[in-house]
């Protein structure tokens, strides 16, 4: 796994370090976004700027995408493999309003968004809010 993991790491230009592969190692194993203050859970020993840090490089190396969910702070979650976080690669979220998670829904892109003359797209953050499948059972 360890291999995988520094692969994937290298494959987007990152340097692997030891956090960078835990970090890493964590979302690879999470099934929603995570967010920094659930991420400084996971890892209490750690140094929150270090934690911080380590998400911004993933996120600008296209390796992570942040959401913007409503919830009051950013979650952020694994981008496919071949995402270069363009507006077409982005995908829709699903919050889920009982348990408080954010699910990628990466088979549901976002809707083409026609905007006026000279206006440039830059980024699109689309979150749908209901109940999810686990919650609904």
């Amino acid at each position: 796994m360890k291999k995988e993991i520094d692969n994937k790491l290298k494959s987007k230009n990152i340097k692997p370090t030891a956090m960078r592969e835990l970090v890493l190692q964590v979302l690879t194993e999470q099934k929603t976004a995570i967010s920094l203050p659930e991420l400084e859970q996971k890892f209490e020993k750690a140094d929150k700027a270090t934690l911080y840090r380590t998400l911004k490089t993933f996120q600008e190396n296209k390796l992570i995408h942040s959401i913007e969910d409503g919830s009051g702070s950013l979650r952020y979650a694994l981008c496919q493999d071949a995402c270069q976080c363009h507006p077409e690669d982005l995908h829709v979220h699903f919050l889920c309003a009982v348990c408080g998670q954010t699910y990628c829904l990466s088979d549901i892109p976002v809707p083409k968004i026609n905007l006026p003359a000279k206006f440039q797209l830059e980024s699109v953050n689309m979150v749908v809010k209901g109940t999810c499948s686990n919650c609904k059972q």
